[in-house]
């Protein structure tokens, strides 16, 4: 599919793209590459393939959950702005 430099001028336009004549030259050209490809793809018979959400098998890298109480109050409040009596001292956003 040719993608003509009027219709890429109009794109860039759209994306608030500043392109020099060359620029928008090469850019006709490489969408034009671009839409040629996918139109080849497309001649492709995907019938008996399964729609996927990803290339390759995915498997969830999921850890033990484990509850530990390693942090202690003081460390945890650490780099706290504000505390007092051992909790994070706020804005009040409720009045």
């Amino acid at each position: 599919m040719e993608i003509t430099l009027d219709e890429t001028r109009h794109v860039a336009a759209l994306a608030a793209l500043e392109l020099s004549d060359e620029e928008a030259e090469q850019l006709a050209d490489d969408l034009s590459a671009i839409l040629t490809y996918v139109d080849k793809l497309s001649e492709l018979d995907t019938d008996m393939i399964d729609p996927t959400s990803h290339a390759v098998e995915m498997k969830p890298l999921w850890r033990e959950d484990v509850v530990s109480n390693d942090e202690s109050v003081e460390d945890a409040l650490a780099n706290a702005p504000r505390r007092e009596d051992g909790f994070f001292v706020v804005p009040s956003i409720i009045e």
